[in-house]
């Protein structure tokens, strides 16, 4: 059996009282891009920087292709590569310059840099912006670079933590084109940190964190599947009373998420026509669809993906 790529066990961490990861165990696949899909501040920074060395959990464990974070830190860190949230490049030099400082920390040198520099800048449509300083670059193209400087040193595993912030569609459309290029042609196993739910979706396999805790994890459409064939969605004034009252009548079980109700039908259509028929004084809306990633996050937890909660800072 190969080695995991990622396999943590039971990883929690606070910061003073404040815990901001609890008791989280996920395994990632060689190969693999892996979505860990939350809100700022549920815990996947934190995550983050224990997988990349520059934080020790408070307990449990995180090995990297066997790994460990803590006891083997310097072996950690030269099969990993990082995009932050923002570039991690220097505004004042080239694009060039900035790649040969990142490969010299990365113990790159001479005819093997020069040689991966020019095939990445090339892969990435970037070979006639080499001498253009970062700050000259817009922000999809310093993502690029950015991408790049990570991808030097052929690291076996790629953490990606909110790595499209602040781009456009069309470059953020771009960005992952690139990103998807490098998984097929070189293998790079791909840890991806985000709150965008059409980031997660084309992922192998993806975990919903929130509050420190991994909810669930699967396959994105096994775990659309499992909540059934159709999500059906009231809005009501009082979720409370119209939920007591479907289990009344109906035997229904159906959830309270913000001001309205989910319930999973394998006929929504029907289900929906009855209880308008019994109930449609209470009813403000209603809809149905097939379910979603954030269908699945709601069902989770309780409430909806809220990018920025008010205890976001608590991460940094």
């Amino acid at each position: 059996m190969a080695v995991p790529a990622v396999d943590i066990r039971d990883l929690t961490h606070r910061y003073g009282a404040h815990e901001a990861l609890h008791a989280v165990t996920l395994t990632v696949a060689p190969g693999h891009l892996y979505g860990l899909l939350g809100p700022n501040g549920g815990g996947k920074t934190t995550l983050f920087r224990i997988l990349s060395t520059l934080l020790r959990p408070t307990s449990g464990v995180a090995r990297v292709f066997g790994l460990d974070t803590v006891a083997e830190p310097d072996r950690v860190r030269r099969r990993l590569g990082v995009v932050f949230q923002q570039p991690a490049l220097d505004d004042e030099l080239t694009v060039t310059e900035n790649l040969w400082f990142h490969g010299a920390l990365y113990g790159l040198s001479g005819t093997r840099l020069r040689e991966r520099i020019e095939t990445l800048l090339t892969l990435f449509g970037l070979a006639d912006r080499r001498r253009d300083r970062i700050k000259t670059l817009s922000g999809g193209l310093q993502r690029r670079v950015d991408l790049v400087r990570s991808l030097l040193h052929q690291p076996d595993l790629l953490l990606l933590d909110e790595p499209t912030t602040g781009l456009d569609p069309v470059a953020r459309r771009a960005f992952w084109q690139l990103l998807h290029r490098i998984r097929r042609q070189e293998g790079t196993t791909m840890l991806l940190a985000t709150h965008l739910l059409d980031e997660a979706d084309p992922c192998d396999a993806v975990g919903i964190i929130d509050r420190g805790r991994l909810v669930t994890q699967g396959a994105p459409e096994a775990l659309k599947a499992a909540l059934g064939g159709e999500t059906l969605w009231i809005e009501t004034n009082d979720p409370a009373d119209l939920r007591d009252r479907l289990l009344a009548q109906f035997g229904l079980e159906a959830r309270i998420i913000g001001s309205a109700l989910q319930l999973a039908s394998p006929d929504a259509p029907a289900l929906l026509s009855r209880i308008y028929e019994a109930f449609g004084d209470r009813i403000d809306r209603a809809m149905i669809r097939k379910p979603t990633l954030e269908d699945v996050f709601m069902t989770h937890t309780g409430h909806r993906l809220d990018p920025a909660p008010a205890d976001a800072m608590l991460e940094g």
